[in-house]
């Protein structure tokens, strides 16, 4: 566990809201991934070499490793928080590459993902927000492990629709949860209360080492939408392309974020 983690007051999540927009998103996928072509699973993606079938590869193993946890020992104790996870997924990634790839090779997509769906269903306890399980950054909380799935499903939803051109309707609950978990990362990365940073309507954080604002409007603000954001914190996109766009507004001499973007790697 992180230091800053460890001093950061993590948010709470309302762990049936969460498995209910876990559902939600991941039936989204589903039901977008059935009316791709083949030739639509070759197409390129923003991932790397990924093409879309990796992409949707990836997806399966992102719920499947909900199933996979469950069907292992409960871990002795937590060893990764919540705010942990954003930071402890970079050095993960060769790992995650070659299952995505195994498993794209040899499984029809949209076959996997029913299956995967259907193990998650049957698998998943009705109740466990104290259950520990075995995830690949460590062992954590199953609550929180199902908002890491959240904002891996949303994030690569949004990955999914770039790449076809198809328009993949977000779960308001897990667009929010993805959200106030990458701003609160940004917290535990750049602390301080000198910036604040507005992605309406879902989260409010402040950051940034430097005069602490109390009270009337922050002399340093930056807002922007959710998708912007998500993008923003995970390196789809550069804080110049969105300041160029007009899609980020920042005002005040300390609100430059580019140095503390990606949040998540």
């Amino acid at each position: 566990m992180s230091p800053a983690a460890r001093k950061s007051r993590s948010r709470q999540y309302d762990e049936k809201k969460t498995r209910a927009a876990v559902r939600a998103q991941f039936t989204q996928v589903r039901a977008a991934v059935g009316e791709l072509t083949a030739d639509q699973f070759a197409l390129p993606t923003r991932l790397g070499d990924w093409t879309v079938r990796e992409l949707v590869a990836h997806l399966v193993l992102v719920l499947g490793s909900v199933s996979r946890a469950l069907a292992l020992p409960a871990p002795p104790q937590v060893t990764t928080t919540l705010l942990d996870w954003p930071f402890a997924t970079a050095p993960l990634a060769p790992g995650i590459d070659a299952d995505t790839r195994a498993l794209a090779s040899g499984n029809d997509p949209v076959e996997v993902l029913a299956r995967t769906a259907e193990e998650f269903e049957r698998l998943l306890p009705p109740e466990g927000a104290e259950r520990l399980v075995a995830a690949r950054p460590g062992a954590m909380r199953l609550a929180d492990y199902l908002v890491t799935r959240c904002v891996e499903l949303v994030v690569h939803t949004d990955d999914l629709a770039a790449a076809t051109g198809a328009e993949i309707p977000y779960d308001r609950q897990a667009l929010a949860t993805t959200t106030r978990l990458l701003a609160d990362a940004l917290a535990v990365k750049a602390p301080g209360g000198s910036v604040e940073v507005r992605v309406p309507p879902f989260a409010v954080v402040q950051c940034v080492e430097g005069p602490r604002h109390t009270r009337g409007t922050p002399p340093n603000v930056v807002e922007t939408d959710p998708l912007t954001w998500i993008r923003l914190a995970t390196g789809r996109t550069t804080w110049d392309a969105e300041l160029a766009a007009a899609t980020v507004s920042a005002s005040g001499e300390r609100a430059g974020l580019g140095g503390q973007l990606p949040v998540m790697g």
